[in-house]
């Protein structure tokens, strides 16, 4: 009987599908643990984005600035992947800042390390789908959501996705993210649901 993966990321892929043991090695010889600060940034504008993150702690923003304000695009937490999606796959400079929110460790490998799981692994290329499908569903969620619902009805979808995000994200950046301002997260917040 095969043990369990006892790395969180290996943990989160044998979850989606089977991986055969010489990849899981494969995968674990390419990793790279980073530890961050709260506030440190992964990534800024301008920046070429070479590597993608597996979060194992901590909370992660990705925000750009429109007129001078920063906006939040989205919120990561433990178990997600991080990544300038344009940056990363076009081998562009970034026009977005990835900051922590909280102290965090992530793991992360190259965009020239993928390519070569892909090429080396053939069952990764299921994960690259899998994942790319995951993160697409999630991404168009969002965007319908900014057009399609109310503000209330945005803060009560976070609030489902993301239970804790009061006690682990400031309410500026929240605000920024549902699209409303600070006042009117507050008299969300206010009322009983």
């Amino acid at each position: 009987m095969e043990s369990a993966p006892t790395h969180p990321l290996l943990t989160y892929l044998q979850a989606l599908t089977t991986l055969p043991p010489d990849l899981q090695v494969a995968i674990l010889d390419r990793l790279r643990r980073e530890t961050y600060l709260r506030r440190q940034w992964v990534l800024q504008p301008g920046q070429q984005a070479d590597r993608i993150y597996f979060i194992e702690q901590g909370v992660v923003r990705g925000y750009y600035l429109k007129e001078g304000r920063e906006v939040t695009s989205w919120f990561m937490r433990e178990g997600d992947f991080i990544i300038s999606i344009v940056s990363f796959y076009t081998r562009q400079p970034a026009q977005e800042y990835i900051e922590l929110l909280t102290d965090g460790t992530l793991w992360s490998i190259t965009y020239e390390q993928l390519q070569q799981l892909y090429r080396d692994y053939p069952a990764f290329n299921l994960v690259g789908r899998l994942l790319t499908e995951k993160y697409y569903v999630l991404s168009e969620q969002r965007s319908l959501n900014l057009r399609m619902q109310t503000a209330s009805e945005r803060y009560q979808q976070l609030l489902i996705d993301f239970p804790m995000i009061f006690s682990r994200v400031p309410l500026k950046h929240i605000a920024s993210h549902l699209g409303i301002s600070a006042e009117t997260l507050s008299r969300l917040r206010g009322r009983k649901t």
